[in-house]
């Protein structure tokens, strides 16, 4: 056997070796800036979170900012992993910065001649105001703030500075009530007979910091710790810890923000804004937040530190008040914060502090604001030439819209809310409670406002749902019918409610102790799904020119078009008047549920010949021209796609005893066949039942009058010069041979209406896809249709083999416990039922390279699946009115993050 080659190799020392392993074991976990540098940047929000980065950046670009140093976010994650213990080497560095600290600074940390304090703060990727936690002061005991006292020459401004440590210390850190801190002070300043804490002397705030050690040690059992130290270790991993506090947890869910992010820690020096009339502290805007105006927007406080503005301990002075008293401090704020604007090219927060007539900066981050103000501020930073029109876009985030779209309650409001449910349709309602569809219609015949209470709703309940202010059911999620048909009438809609307890026959409900009556007034929060109990306020607020700009922007630069859900001549209006570009869903059996329709549907129902049925038939379809005329007329030249009658038969039919009488009387038909007809009729799963085509294929008269309807309404008003382009759609297609039936019958009696009217008009035929088998085989499909609407609603229940009005009993649990990222029903599962998509847009273009694709279900309006319908190449996507111009931008933002663009978290 040959032997192996020997090699020469180069012995290295034992030196050289451990700074080998030291390269490859050690990470950096810390982050020094001060003294005109930093090690980090404001491109590493990953790593050293937004607080962190602006601090860096600010420090590179001269601004000044006091010393300190950033403990990273992977840091924390890996605090986590180990079990809420420092990873190897962090606490090390950390000493080592603190050192650097020391130096620029000119004072050392737990020093009793000359003491260095520090600010422990909190600091994520993307800004969470509030929700984590903050230790200012820190350092102090009873040797360093003699090392203070003297050092300042200030005794008062000492202990007011020790018992603001021991507050924030012991509320944070050790989880005392903080009230029971802020009750102590506030019977120190009632004895003292004064309001505020700028009242009080030295002498007070000495007692108090007494008053406080006490009550630590009640609520601890230990003495408050004295070693800075250990209080430095102990208010880090305070600040891990806030971020699965629970005010944080709720933030990321309600913003879509990752958990496991991390929050990275920042240790500053101390600066003092408590030192005296020529010291101070506030935060600030660039701009105004609230609409946009180009004008530095903050708030100060003489002789206080920051947590008193946050606090709303006392009430702050308007910038204009710093402008008066420190001129010169002024002028340099002002001039940074223009520095910092041109800089980042957005609206900035800003905090600062004022030390004895000197100026420091404490953050900067992309200041969150509202819709109104972020729809102003993109399009202005356009004019200025600060940024592009891509840019502008992505400043937006789509969702954010809903707050210029529909009515919201008035945020000066003090309001009680008594329950919560989901929050299915936003904006604001409020109205007197009624339990029925029908009482809804009648009090709103009398003029007056009502909200609907339901336990759920059903398509028979569409005329109260109309007339209604908003609508409230105890159960239902995001996706049932009262949440679907809520969004497209564009009413306020909370579904999904089980704190309230409906007593249907006694017209009332309760919740807990309260009882809420007929008649009794409630206010309905879309946005947030609160139920509030009387009428607050409501704010209607006029859409903005910038709006309108913003609109335009997307148009140009989006590739998916947006069409609308619609089925009256109101709901096309207020779509066309948003953007909409077409009707890709137009739910023929909304439009049956007039008390007159629905009779005349109803002897349809319980005839026993095709004669009878025809006969029903015939009263109906003046109804359904009618209808297509008017939502024509509001669509001229625009695509309609119209589906035919989709739910099966016994929902049409009463389901009480009362109302089966009435319906009796009405009709002469006795109880008896109307409960033989509703007995012959039920189903054991309606959603895979007799429905659909399945309704055309054994009752092809219905489907006959409907297709006649929508062609004499289309030759009457080509005849009149008005252009229409009507899309007449087969819905719940499963095999093609039923499309090619269904196809066989429309053609011929459009043909046949255009050879009455003498008019050609230029019409499609196409089906939904909601079923996987439609998917599956959409190849043969697509020689036959036209275009393919994806009803992804029922496509999702039949991939997931889920009913989505009973999935909310449980898929809360699923989301809660990570068993799925997000409700199905609410956001397209691309790795499932996008799969399926998928496989139906290839094979349909496979056999019709002219196919034309779009959506129509509820996720034709979420921004996600907005953005996974164009990677899979559809043409256009279809939601309810209101929500055209969420899908609007959406659609922009899909085709520039395709680009490379990433979305700027910059509001709320």
């Amino acid at each position: 056997m040959a032997s192996k080659p020997k090699v020469k190799t180069q012995k290295k020392s034992g030196k050289e070796i451990s700074k080998t392993r030291k390269s490859k074991l050690d990470k950096k976990y810390v982050y020094y800036f001060g003294d005109g540098k930093a090690e980090g940047t404001g491109q590493m929000k990953d790593l050293l979170g937004g607080k962190g980065a602006g601090l860096a950046e600010m420090t590179n670009l001269g601004i000044p900012v006091p010393s300190g140093f950033t403990i990273t976010t992977e840091a924390c994650r890996e605090y986590f992993k180990l079990g809420k213990k420092f990873p190897k080497g962090m606490w090390e560095e950390v000493l080592k910065n603190l050192k650097k600290v020391e130096k620029s600074m000119g004072c050392k940390f737990g020093d009793a001649k000359n003491p260095l304090l520090v600010s422990v703060r909190s600091g994520a990727k993307f800004s969470m105001p509030g929700m984590m936690d903050t230790v200012l002061n820190l350092g102090l005991n009873d040797e360093t703030l003699k090392g203070l006292i003297n050092k300042t020459k200030n005794e008062r401004f000492a202990y007011d500075t020790y018992r603001r440590f021991i507050t924030m210390f012991g509320s944070i850190v050790t989880d005392i009530d903080r009230k029971k801190f802020e009750d102590l002070l506030d019977d120190l300043k009632e004895k003292k007979g004064v309001k505020l804490d700028t009242e009080l002397d030295a002498e007070d705030f000495k007692s108090i910091v007494e008053k406080y050690k006490e009550l630590y040690k009640k609520e601890t059992g230990k003495d408050f710790p004295s070693d800075p130290y250990e209080q430095l270790k102990m208010a880090i991993k305070a600040v891990f810890d806030s971020w699965y506090g629970d005010r944080a947890v709720t933030y990321r869910r309600l913003h879509g923000i990752p958990d496991d992010l991390g929050t990275a820690c920042n240790i500053v020096a101390m600066v003092f804004g408590n030192m005296g009339e020529n010291s101070g502290t506030g935060v600030g805007f660039t701009r105004d937040p609230s609409t946009g105006e180009k004008k530095f927007f903050a708030e100060f406080l003489p002789n206080a530190q920051g947590e008193d503005v946050v606090a709303g301990i006392r009430t702050p002075l308007k910038i204009e008040e710093l402008k008066k008293r420190m001129p010169k401090v002024y002028s340099q704020l002002e001039k940074i914060c223009n520095k910092l604007e041109r800089h980042y090219k957005d609206m900035l927060d800003i905090e600062f502090t004022i030390q004895e007539g000197k100026l420091y900066m404490l953050q900067t981050r992309v200041g969150k604001r509202t819709a109104r103000a972020a729809i102003k501020i993109a399009v202005d930073m356009v004019k200025e030439k600060l940024i592009d029109k891509k840019t502008a876009l992505l400043r937006i985030e789509p969702e954010q819209l809903n707050q210029l779209l529909h009515p919201t309650i008035d945020p000066k409001a003090e309001v009680k809310v008594i329950a919560k449910g989901l929050p299915a349709s936003p904006g604001a309602a409020v109205g007197k409670v009624v339990f029925s569809a029908q009482d809804a219609e009648e009090w709103a015949n009398k003029g007056e406002k009502v909200i609907l209470v339901r336990n759920e709703t059903s398509p028979e309940d569409i005329g109260g749902m109309a007339v209604a202010q908003g609508i409230l059911t105890a159960r239902g999620g995001m996706t049932s019918h009262a949440a679907v048909v809520g969004r497209g009438m564009g009413k306020c809609c909370v579904v999904g409610c089980g704190a309230i307890n409906i007593h249907e026959d006694e017209k009332y409900f309760t919740v807990g102790d309260i009882t809420v009556r007929e008649g009794d007034f409630i206010t309905l929060n879309g946005t947030t799904g609160e139920v509030i109990l009387g009428q607050a306020p409501l704010v209607m607020p006029a859409l903005p020119e910038e709006f309108y700009i913003l609109m335009k922007w997307s148009e140009e630069l989006s590739k998916l078009k947006v069409r609308a859900n619609a089925d009256t001549p109101k709901d096309a209006r207020v779509a066309r008047e948003f953007g909409a570009v077409g009707i890709g869903l137009c739910r023929t059996e909304h439009m049956f549920f007039d008390p007159e329709r629905i009779k005349a549907f109803r002897e349809m129902i319980l005839s026993d010949s095709i004669e009878q049925r025809r006969k029903a038939l015939e009263k109906i379809k003046p109804y359904q021209k009618e209808d297509f005329i008017g939502i024509f007329k509001e669509m001229k030249g625009l695509p309609v796609t119209i589906r035919l009658l989709d739910p099966p038969l016994h929902e049409f039919l009463p389901k009480t005893e009362e109302e089966i009488e009435v319906l009796s009387k009405e009709m002469g038909v006795s109880t008896k066949k109307i409960k033989a007809k509703i007995k012959a009729l039920e189903e054991f799963n309606p959603m895979l039942g007799h429905r659909g085509c399945r309704l055309g294929i054994t009752y092809p008269e219905i489907y006959e009058m409907q297709v006649r309807a929508i062609m004499e309404a289309a030759c009457e008003l080509a005849k009149k010069k008005i252009k229409v382009i009507p899309e007449i759609m087969i819905p719940l297609v499963a095999h093609v041979n039923e499309l090619k039936m269904m196809k066989d019958l429309t053609v011929r009696t459009a043909e046949d209406v255009m050879k009455q009217y003498k008019v050609k008009i230029d019409y499609k035929v196409g089906t939904m896809i909601e079923l996987a088998r439609a998917a599956i085989t959409a190849d043969q499909i697509a020689q036959e249709a036209e275009f393919f609407s994806f009803g992804t609603n029922d496509l999702t229940q039949s991939v997931y083999g889920l009913s989505r009005d009973d999935a909310g009993k449980f898929l809360p649990f699923y989301i809660e416990h990570k068993l799925i990222e997000e409700d199905p029903f609410i956001s397209i599962d691309t790795e499932g039922v996008g799969q399926i998509m998928e496989i139906a847009v290839k094979k349909g273009r496979k056999t019709n390279k002219n196919l034309k694709l779009g959506i129509c279900g509820e996720h034709g309006g979420d921004p996600k699946s907005i953005e996974f319908c164009h990677k899979i190449g559809l043409d256009y996507v279809s939601c309810s009115p209101y929500r055209v111009p969420i899908a609007k931008l959406a659609a922009a933002h899909a085709k520039l993050k395709t680009e490379g663009a990433e979305l700027v978290r910059s509001t709320v």
